[in-house]
């Protein structure tokens, strides 16, 4: 099973995504095979990675430059990977690796979807764990994303459209200023890699239709409770301010 996907610059869709098993490494830089950056300001063999199961290790070829592993949703958290540094763990569940180059800042994308977290109910038991089916963390922007497509139905429309994606970006705008299209989408496609989804057959284009990329999210999440009503609360409370202004004018 791949427990790593390297998302090269300006990677078009997933099937330019290089993906890696645990034990598997792929070479990055101006003239290797693999991960191939064009750019005379990046080594010839700039660096590696390598695939640990559910987190990856970098390591930095280069003599001179250090390299930044940023987190997307971090509020500016990063780790730096000196000059010559082998095998440096990366603790983050998506990442952007940022290797400067002749003046400019090029990245790449890493993703590690089967990180994995304690369940949010029960305790320990003696015994081999049982593996979970899938992993979401609700501390994350991508679970928030999740609950929004599946709020509609949550809230007692069994049969309501999916929200769109713009729609999502105004739902979750209150909590996520930064929000937009671009943002959400990502998260979008990043759930249906964390989800195993098989791409579809068509892109979804806009508005509710029912055979998309997120029809699909929305119908396993709620089939097998991945989000349950509770989970709303990850929500912003755009929803029942709205709901407490409309009872206050009918006073």
């Amino acid at each position: 099973m791949d427990s790593i996907i390297v998302v090269p610059p300006h990677c078009p869709g997933p099937g330019h995504q290089l993906r890696l098993r645990p034990g598997e490494k792929l070479a990055f830089g101006r003239a290797v095979e693999g991960l191939t950056i064009d750019h005379e300001g990046v080594s010839r063999h700039a660096g590696e990675i390598a695939a640990q199961g559910a987190f990856w290790i970098l390591s930095n070829m280069s003599r001179t430059q250090t390299y930044v592993v940023e987190n997307p949703e971090g509020a500016g958290e990063h780790i730096k990977v000196g000059p010559g540094r082998l095998d440096a763990p990366v603790p983050f569940e998506f990442a952007r690796v940022v290797l400067p180059a002749a003046g400019e800042l090029l990245s790449f994308e890493v993703w590690a979807p089967r990180h994995d977290h304690l369940p949010r109910h029960g305790g320990a038991l003696d015994g081999t764990q049982t593996l979970p089916a899938f992993s979401l963390d609700p501390a994350k922007r991508y679970f928030a994303v999740l609950a929004a497509l599946c709020e509609p139905r949550l809230r007692g429309a069994p049969h309501a459209p999916v929200p769109t994606v713009e729609q999502v970006v105004e739902r979750l705008a209150p909590g996520w200023p930064a929000a937009n299209r671009a943002t959400v989408q990502w998260n979008i496609d990043y759930l249906a890699v964390k989800l195993r989804l098989k791409p579809p057959a068509e892109q979804a284009g806009p508005g509710p239709r029912l055979n998309g990329k997120k029809e699909a999210l929305a119908s396993l999440a709620l089939r097998f409770d991945l989000v349950r009503e509770d989970d709303l609360a990850v929500l912003p409370c755009a929803v029942r301010q709205e709901a407490g202004a409309r009872q206050g004018a009918g006073r």
